[in-house]
């Protein structure tokens, strides 16, 4: 017999510690069952995965075709260790070399998306013979020691001082940056990249081994430079031979409309791009470390010090395959270009409606809504770094009360939904969206 939804909240609270929290303060919704968009608890209410749970059940849940390559793979080979070779380990890694941007040759696999960022600057560091690492100010790369330092976000302060060699970059912010402030975005977009040189020169270009950026902004709140931004990066990394790292974890596989967010970029030619969630959609745990040619070739001579009990998984290897395989034979890249119109437009009727909308940025299934008190002054609504605040708890709990999860975080409300979405599920979401707002709006100044 199933257990209710406060049975499984009890005994998970009892036996279990939950991330990112202090536990008296956990107060999660259960999944009994998952199929396609939406999820039930164990009171059988029904919830619609507005943010493919971690921005990472980019196939939706169940999808029979994954759960299939799990199963045969299971019954013929479920464990080798990475000094084994295996046949799904090949295949992926011939797959992503198909798939990801020109001149990634080689794949190194890990578990997740933070290890992969680790070692993604292991070997950036390695190959450079250099130390440092440029990240954002507004950025997440991962919660181990390492990628919690690299990330910006606010809950690295946690782990502070962290890794030494970790240096800090503002942000293409065109709605709040002072550098934005009276120019256009491509202006403020260079009068940023001037200011990433400077850092550069003041931490000395031969100590400098990478940049790394989010190929299109996550969970910092969804802002992205354009092409003159990105077009900079690339300047700076081939002037200062700067290797420069795409953090993939989140944007890729179809997210922002594209394979990859920095395939809105075609100018711009990863060194080394990390992948996870979407790789799988979460079905088994994985990440991964794509390498430019020049960058394997180097590792043809060299030791790669890196290694994981449970790297290149064979289950993760088919998981990421049969990924693959869906992503290509139900057209979701395209899916999420054209859907992500259509939940864009609906965001648009909403800032129509409601005062409380600053701002909508993003692409593709990747859209933010910030919220303000003045429009006109852009006071935010909750602040950087105040989860707490009365009128974003009321907008969570609403957004929760109508059936639907999703990040709300600072003064954001993340649309992320799995890839497979259609156009009356996003209406059906935006719904729910539209009477959370209205708890927001009587927050707003005129």
């Amino acid at each position: 017999m199933s257990l209710s939804h406060a049975e499984i909240v009890a005994d998970n609270r009892e036996y279990t510690l939950a991330s990112w929290t202090a536990q008296k303060a956990w107060n999660p919704v259960s999944m009994a069952k998952a199929e396609g968009i939406y999820y039930w608890d164990g009171d059988g209410r029904r919830y619609i995965d507005w943010a493919s749970q971690l921005v990472n059940v980019n196939v939706g849940h169940g999808h029979p075709h994954v759960i299939k390559a799990i199963q045969d793979q299971v019954a013929q080979v479920a464990y080798a260790y990475p000094g084994i070779a295996t046949e799904p380990r090949g295949r992926l890694g011939e797959l992503l070399r198909e798939i990801t941007p020109d001149g990634l040759t080689k794949s190194f696999f890990t578990l997740g998306g933070s290890d992969a960022i680790e070692n993604a600057m292991k070997m950036a560091r390695l190959y450079t013979g250099r130390q440092k690492v440029l990240t954002r100010y507004r950025s997440y790369h991962g919660a181990t020691f390492g990628a919690m330092t690299a990330g910006g976000d606010p809950r690295r302060l946690a782990n502070e001082p962290g890794v030494p060699w970790i240096v800090r970059m503002h942000d293409p912010y065109p709605y709040r940056s002072p550098l934005y402030r009276n120019r256009t975005a491509d202006e403020g977009d260079q009068a940023l990249i001037d200011q990433i040189e400077e850092t550069i020169l003041f931490e000395g270009p031969e100590n400098c081994a990478a940049i790394l950026l989010e190929g299109y902004s996550g969970t910092s709140g969804i802002m992205q430079g354009g092409n003159v931004y990105w077009r900079g990066i690339q300047n700076l990394c081939d002037k200062y031979g700067i290797l420069l790292i795409i953090d993939e974890v989140m944007s890729g596989f179809g997210r922002t409309g594209e394979w990859f967010g920095i395939n809105h970029y075609p100018f711009v030619k990863p060194d080394l791009l990390v992948m996870a969630k979407g790789l799988t959609s979460g079905y088994v745990p994985m990440g991964a470390v794509a390498v430019r040619d020049k960058i394997a070739a180097y590792f043809e001579e060299n030791t790669l010090w890196g290694g994981l009990t449970y790297s290149a998984h064979t289950l993760a290897c088919a998981a990421a395959i049969a990924n693959i395989e869906v992503y290509r034979n139900e057209n979701l890249i395209a899916n999420s270009r054209e859907m992500g119109k259509v939940l864009r437009a609906g965001l648009l009727d909403l800032a129509e409606k409601h005062p409380c909308i600053g701002d909508i940025r993003g692409t593709g299934l990747h859209q933010v809504i910030e919220l303000v008190k003045n429009r006109e002054t852009r006071e935010p609504m909750s602040g950087w770094n105040n989860p707490a605040s009365e009128p974003m708890q009321k907008v969570a709990g609403s957004l929760r009360n109508g059936g639907l999860t999703t990040f709300v975080r600072f003064d954001w409300i993340f649309n992320a939904p799995p890839l497979v979405i259609n156009r009356e599920q996003i209406q059906e979401g935006l719904d729910i969206i539209d009477q959370a707002l209205t708890l927001a709006d009587p927050y707003c100044v005129e």
